[in-house]
């Protein structure tokens, strides 16, 4: 066996064992994007066995906190003490709460399970931008992450039906056992194939800064979980929540300014570009997260489209991201630019939602189906390029911290777009009801601003008219609210600095700016 450098912008195809590797990468990143969507899926099933109907929030909220407070310590974890090891750890874990998932026999089994699987779930999307950074150069990453954006896309379009499938032919159980033998290929081929130079950090942990930080996001998603739903925004709970998520994160950020190896070193901030691909993935998830949120259930009760095929209603959106993000990283792999990708995403982000915020009950799905491609073409742009610049913008030994940085920032964008958006959604449905039909549509719409199929086929044909106007005011609501938002990603993406990509041609050490070196050849062993 022989040593490959990862091949060379333009020169030649990449060594057979990256490519192994990239396939074992695309898995592990389906495993992550796949779970909550089939979960969900199963959810009414698992329900109807286990019981636990007043904590089922719990078994979604549990993993997605777990996540996010382990996401950045992952990626820490990453550059400390090497990536492959702290990567198939990730794995490991998480296919360890899959299998304690799948065996749960009560509720709170499965609540704690899936916690388990959260930790390590944080760990299998930084784990996978990270092991790129380090595989492909700069030059080369954009067509690789854009075959991860389509991973994502197809994640999210055929995640409904294969839970549909699993659990109705298979039961509830597998929509957790099936992630153990795709996790079993990943991790022999990673095991392998994959050979990065192994780590050993001076420092210790910052178990300190480690506690702040998962303290500070664990409040910060409870307060956009909780808010508007389980508890009033102006509840002392909620309250608490804030002032234990604030002093949390000012405590962290002061104690990373003094922590021997900082979770997250406060210098990568310094770089312009990783500030703003920072706050423009921030965005991208709040806009993303709330259209995918927002747009089946416009459909289902304005348009009458059918609840069971719900990936398949985001189609339009999916199907323009998943174009746009191997295109833009196809030629930012050519030209080596990648500024007009924020600039142009950004700017038919806002577009699309200022569209989407026109629909009403006349709407087409036609024409619905338009606006919404506008939308997936500017996410489509931003996707991706947002990880590569931030991967660009900072030396290869914080490349897990810019990785799990970046995507920490998109996950809070999700928790608050979902917040913020379905406060305004419910708000506005709840006003409509009572204009148009009086205590009834109060009523109607005390319990839930949403209902399903099932409830809306029972109301009366006049409380149905105006549940559908109501919802088609609250997408007007919280789509108008996206596009503003959206404003100020188009607004940092002007101020993006085109920093020449590593590994774009000869460029020398020196050459770099913006705070970045030049990136040293990974090696990998072919087979």
């Amino acid at each position: 066996m022989a040593d490959t450098k990862t091949a060379e912008t333009g020169a030649e195809k990449p060594p057979r064992s990256v490519r192994v590797v990239l396939l074992a990468l695309m898995i592990t990143m389906m495993l992550a994007m796949l779970d909550n969507m089939i979960v969900g899926t199963a959810m009414p099933t698992i329900v109807g066995e286990l019981g636990g109907l007043e904590h089922l929030s719990w078994v979604v909220t549990a993993y997605t906190l777990a996540t996010a407070a382990s996401t950045p310590i992952w990626g820490k974890l990453g550059d400390m003490f090497g990536r492959k090891g702290v990567f198939m750890s990730s794995i490991v874990l998480f296919l360890i709460g899959s299998a304690l998932s799948g065996m749960a026999q009560n509720m709170g089994e499965l609540i704690g399970f899936r916690a388990i699987q959260g930790l390590g779930a944080g760990g299998l999307m930084v784990g996978v931008m990270a092991i790129i950074g380090d595989l492909i150069p700069p030059r080369e990453r954009g067509k690789y992450q854009g075959m991860m954006a389509g991973v994502m896309a197809l994640a999210m379009i055929g995640g409904p039906l294969v839970g549909g499938t699993i659990t109705d032919n298979w039961g509830w159980r597998w929509s957790f056992y099936i992630n153990l033998p795709l996790g079993a290929v990943s991790l022999a081929l990673i095991s392998v194939v994959l050979h990065l130079p192994k780590k050993r950090a001076k420092a210790g942990i910052d178990y300190l800064g480690v506690v702040l930080l998962t303290v500070g996001i664990t409040s910060i998603v409870l307060v956009t979980t909780w808010g508007g739903t389980e508890y009033a925004w102006t509840s002392a709970r909620i309250m608490e929540l804030i002032g234990i998520g604030v002093a949390s994160l000012i405590g962290f950020v002061y104690w990373q300014t003094r922590a021997a190896e900082p979770i997250v070193p406060l210098h990568i901030f310094r770089s312009r570009n990783f500030t703003l691909m920072s706050l423009i993935g921030f965005i991208t998830g709040f806009v993303m997260f709330g259209a995918t949120l927002f747009l089946p259930l416009y459909q289902q009760s304005v348009q009458g489209a059918s609840a069971t095929n719900s990936g398949l209603l985001l189609l339009p959106m999916l199907g323009a991201m998943l174009v746009t993000s191997m295109v833009a990283g196809r030629v930012t792999t050519n030209s080596g630019k990648y500024k007009i990708f924020p600039v142009v995403g950004s700017v038919l982000m806002v577009i699309g939602l200022y569209l989407l915020s026109t629909m009403d009950t006349g709407t087409s799905r036609f024409t619905s189906g338009v606006f919404m491609a506008v939308v997936g073409l500017g996410m489509g742009c931003l996707m991706q390029i947002t990880m590569l610049v931030a991967q660009n913008s900072v030396e290869m030994k914080d490349m897990g911290v810019a990785s799990s940085s970046t995507t920490l920032f998109r996950t809070l964008g999700s928790s608050f777009g979902v917040a913020i958006m379905g406060a305004l959604f419910n708000n506005r449905v709840q006003d409509v009801m009572s204009e148009r039909a009086g205590a009834l549509g109060s009523k109607i719409t005390e319990q839930s601003a949403q209902l399903d199929a099932a409830s809306l086929a029972k109301l009366p044909v006049a409380a149905r008219e105006a549940y559908q106007h109501a919802v088609s005011a609250g997408t007007h609501s919280a789509f108008l609210l996206g596009a503003v938002v959206a404003v100020a990603a188009l607004v940092a993406a002007v101020f993006v600095k085109e920093v020449p990509l590593k590994g774009a041609g000869p460029q020398k050490a020196d050459e770099a700016t913006d705070g970045t070196a030049a990136v040293p050849p990974t090696m990998v062993e072919t087979v």
